[in-house]
């Protein structure tokens, strides 16, 4: 007997699921390259921060450790792996209250009872949604251009956004009176993300325009600190500030400094009552034992040393390409700060000269060229509120930049002269 009624998914899913996109990267329309520079996604270029192999003779006895600890009769894969990850949070706790600022002091060290671990920070940011806001009723507030899995979440969530733009016209800075009339007018607002550095934009936010959003006067809700670039930004994380502000959640990840980018591993620091919240929302086990094993082991003495190392590194790299970007011809200039491992970069219409302007056209015709023609993918941001023109390029090895400077001029020479202009 066949069913005469044909099932109909459209009418069976949820409408804000069945209007969610699929994520997709630029990496998905070059699948068929080979040796490609990937300078699209703010990824660590200099390799994850776990001291083995190649650098083994240079920590020695801690590479020996490492191997030990992800040996798979020690990493027990047919258990389930520890549910509650005490000893990884201390972890993360011992390095952030070692790299907060002075005037820190007198707040109350971060423990583990401060800490929710996720698959990534894309987890954090889902279950803040789910923890704070209802379903056809809630709101979040963004600051665009901002980091797109804050919206997101919220559609897959059905939370309404609300945005308040970063000023555009003074180097994307924090709106915080725009932010706090907002919140004024509307208390369905529950939970404001500020990203800081920002992504795309590359700037370190001030504390104190954080902070004028947390003193609110009437609001009650939750704001979201994105740290996911603070260790190449100048000063301390504001982590240990979650136990000082009850309604401040900070979220950092493994991803960038670490170059853990695989583990997905992303970090919730919150006062212990919201701490609780978000790891009873989660689901059991969200923290592979592979997982917990590399972290713990980038998160060691020789781990940080490396990344530290690391890190010193991809600056002198940012420093070449902020000095070398601007001698190349139909560069605009730079967008935002230079406060994470990649900058924002703008190109004109034409090679240079009186009556040149940013465009979006020649701009992405340069990015398809250096995939096209160099394996070099970097990520188009021209459709970002202030971005018109512009590329967002990771900050690469040596290797990396050498060859991206060349392949960017070497592009704009080729778009140009298919519109007739000499470079």
């Amino acid at each position: 007997m066949t069913n005469e009624r044909p099932f109909d998914l459209t009418k069976c899913v949820r409408p804000n699921i069945l209007a969610l996109p699929p994520y997709t990267s630029m990496r998905d329309d070059y699948l068929d390259h080979t040796n490609l520079s990937l300078l699209d996604a703010n990824e660590n270029s200099f390799g994850p921060s776990i001291p083995v192999q190649e650098v083994a003779s240079t920590f020695r006895h801690d590479a020996v450790s490492i191997q030990s600890a992800l040996d798979p009769k020690r990493l027990q894969l047919h258990r389930y792996p520890d549910a509650q990850q005490i000893k990884l949070k201390q972890l993360f706790c011992d390095l952030r209250n070692t790299t907060c600022e002075e005037k820190d002091a007198a707040v109350k060290p971060l423990a583990p009872e401060n800490v929710c671990l996720g698959v990534g920070s894309d987890e954090s940011i889902d279950l803040v949604i789910r923890a704070f806001c209802a379903p056809g009723r809630d709101k979040i507030l963004i600051c665009p251009p901002t980091y797109g899995m804050y919206e997101v979440s919220a559609q897959a969530n059905d939370v309404t956004v609300v945005t308040a733009n970063l000023d555009v016209d003074n180097g994307f800075a924090l709106r915080p009176e725009a932010i706090d009339e907002a919140l004024s007018e509307d208390p369905l607002i529950k939970v404001v993300f500020i990203c800081s550095p920002a992504n795309p934009t590359g700037n370190l936010i001030p504390r104190a325009e954080i902070v004028r959003v947390l003193e609110h006067p009437t609001w009650n809700g939750i704001v979201v600190v994105d740290e996911a670039y603070i260790d190449f930004a100048p000063g301390g994380s504001l982590a240990r500030q979650v136990n000082k502000w009850p309604n401040l959640i900070v979220t950092q990840t493994l991803s960038k400094a670490f170059g853990l980018a695989g583990i997905r591993l992303g970090i919730a620091y919150s006062q212990p009552q919201i701490s609780q919240l978000l790891n009873n929302l989660k689901g059991p086990y969200n923290m592979s034992a592979p997982t917990i094993a590399l972290a713990t082991a980038a998160l060691q003495p020789a781990g940080i040393a490396l990344m530290e190392a690391n890190k010193r590194a991809m600056i002198e790299q940012r420093k070449r390409l902020l000095r070398e970007l601007p001698k190349i011809s139909g560069f605009g200039r730079f967008l935002g700060g230079y406060d994470a491992n990649f900058l924002l970069v703008q190109f004109l219409d034409k090679p240079g000269g009186q009556g040149a302007v940013p465009d979006n056209a020649i701009t992405a015709a340069v990015a398809h060229t250096l995939a096209i023609n160099s394996g070099v993918l970097v990520r188009y941001r021209g459709i970002e509120p202030g971005c018109v023109g512009s590329l967002r390029i990771t900050v690469g090895t040596k290797e990396e930049v050498d060859n991206v400077l060349l392949q960017i001029q070497m592009a704009l020479e080729k778009v140009y002269s298919g519109r007739g202009q000499t470079a």
